[in-house]
C-alpha cells in the first residue's frame, strides 16, 4: 500500500526547493501518493513559480490578505491546514526551510501525530530574532519533524548540538537540484530572456543586487544604497542591476537615492527563471538572500552578503561569500577588490557544490522509502 505524502508550502521560496522533491516522489506512485497543498502565504509569487514548473496544487488555502501581521497569518494557516489533514489523512507531511507555513504545517502534523519531514533542517544564526521569524521558526519544526534533511555538515552539527540525533541525514539543497532543472529549460529560450533585458548591455559587467529583508529596512538600506551609488559613479564601465522588491520600506528609499544613475537599472521583481537567468549573467552579486546565497556558488558567482549574521556559514567558510552588512565602506571596499584582484575573484569562485551535486531529491526519497 503506497504511503499518502502531503506537502505544505506557501512561498516562492518553499516551492522553488519543494518542486523537484515533488517530481521525485511521483516517479514512486506504487510508493508514494503525492498531493501538495499551499497556503499562498505570499500568492503571487508563489504562482509565478507554480506555472514556471506546471504544477497544480491540490489543495489551495489562499490566506493572503493585505497587511497581513505573523498573528494572523499563523492562525489562518492553522485553522485551514487542520481541515486539510481531516480530509486528506497523510502518513507523511513534509515542509521546507523556515517560514510561517512551514512552521504551522508541521505544528499542525504534530497535533494529529502525523510524521514530518523537515528539508532544509539544521540551519542556524543563533540569534531568534535575526533572522526574525525564521530563527524560530526552524528551531520548532526541529523539534517536532521525524526525519532532517540537512543541506550540509555543518547544518548536521547544529542539530547534534540542540540534542537532536536521530534520522539525521546530509543530502545537499533541493534548491541546486531546482537550479539546475530551471537552467536547463531556460537554456532552450535564451533569446527570450535576452529580449525582456533588452535596456542592459551585458557586454559590460554586471552587478546583480537584491535587499528586501526587513532587517535592512530603514538605515542599513540606505547604506546599502549609499555605496551602490558611490560604485556606480566609480565604475560608470559597470552596469548594477536591482529588482526592487514591492514593499515600501525597501521602494521609497531605492527610488530615493539611486533613481536617475545612468548605469544603475531599478527594474521590477523578476520570477525565478528570471533572476536565474541574470544570476547566470552576473560578475557579482549583492544580496540579503539566503537562496541566493546558495545558488551563487552553484553558477561560480562571488556573493558579498548585505547581513550582519547568516544560517548559510558554508559559502562564508569556503570564502565563496563574505559577510559585509549595511556598511557602506566594507561593501565598496570588496566590490572593489573583486573588479581589481583577479586572483581575490577566482578565491571566491572555486567551490562549486557547496550546497548539492543537484541530486538531493532522489537521495531523499531513497531514505524515506528504504524506512518505508
Amino acid at each position: 500500500m503506497s504511503k499518502k505524502v502531503l506537502f505544505i508550502f506557501g512561498t516562492r521560496p518553499e516551492a522553488i526547493k519543494l518542486i523537484p522533491l515533488i517530481q521525485e516522489f511521483r516517479k514512486h506512485p506504487q510508493n508514494f501518493e503525492t498531493r501538495i497543498c499551499v497556503t499562498a502565504q505570499h500568492r503571487d509569487l508563489l504562482d509565478q513559480v507554480l506555472n514556471f514548473f506546471d504544477v497544480i496544487p491540490d489543495y489551495d488555502l489562499n490566506i493572503m490578505q493585505s497587511g497581513q501581521t505573523l498573528f494572523h497569518s499563523t492562525t489562518n494557516i492553522l485553522i485551514h491546514v487542520q481541515k486539510v489533514l481531516e480530509e486528506y489523512a497523510p502518513n507523511l507531511i513534509v515542509v521546507q526551510g523556515d517560514t510561517t507555513t512551514a512552521m504551522v504545517g508541521a505544528l499542525a502534523a504534530y497535533y494529529y501525530k502525523i510524521p514530518v519531514a523537515h528539508i532544509e533542517a539544521g540551519l542556524r544564526s543563533h540569534d531568534i530574532y535575526s533572522p526574525f521569524p525564521e530563527e524560530v521558526n526552524r528551531r520548532i519544526i526541529a523539534v517536532v519533524a521525524k526525519w532532517h534533511f540537512a543541506p550540509t555538515t555543518l547544518a548536521q552539527e547544529n542539530l547534534l548540538q540542540e540534542n537532536i540525533k536521530e534520522n539525521i541525514f546530509v543530502v545537499g539543497n533541493t534548491g541546486i537540484d531546482a537550479l539546475f532543472l530551471c537552467l536547463d529549460i531556460i537554456e532552450k529560450k535564451q533569446l527570450s530572456y535576452e529580449k525582456f533585458f533588452n535596456k542592459i548591455n551585458f557586454q559590460k559587467k554586471l552587478i546583480l543586487l537584491t535587499a528586501h529583508r526587513r532587517e535592512n529596512f530603514g538605515q542599513p538600506l540606505k547604506k546599502i544604497c549609499e555605496a551602490v551609488k558611490h560604485i556606480a559613479f566609480a565604475y560608470p564601465d559597470i552596469n548594477i542591476v536591482y529588482p526592487v522588491h514591492p514593499n515600501p520600506n525597501v521602494k521609497k528609499c531605492v527610488f530615493e537615492l539611486l533613481d536617475g544613475i545612468e548605469n544603475v537599472y531599478l527594474i521590477e521583481p523578476l520570477d525565478y527563471p528570471q533572476l536565474v537567468w541574470l544570476m547566470n549573467k552576473s560578475y557579482i552579486i549583492l544580496t540579503d538572500s539566503g537562496g541566493i546565497q546558495e545558488e551563487a556558488p552553484a553558477l561560480q558567482k562571488p556573493v558579498l552578503v548585505l547581513r550582519e549574521k547568516t544560517e548559510r556559514m558554508e559559502s562564508i567558510l569556503s570564502g565563496n561569500a563574505k559577510l559585509v552588512g549595511s556598511d557602506k565602506d566594507i561593501i565598496i571596499q570588496e566590490v572593489e577588490r573583486l573588479m581589481n584582484e583577479k586572483h581575490y575573484y577566482q578565491q571566491m569562485t572555486q567551490n562549486q557544490y557547496l550546497y548539492g551535486d543537484g541530486k538531493s531529491s532522489c537521495k531523499i526519497v531513497n531514505i524515506i522509502h528504504s524506512f518505508s
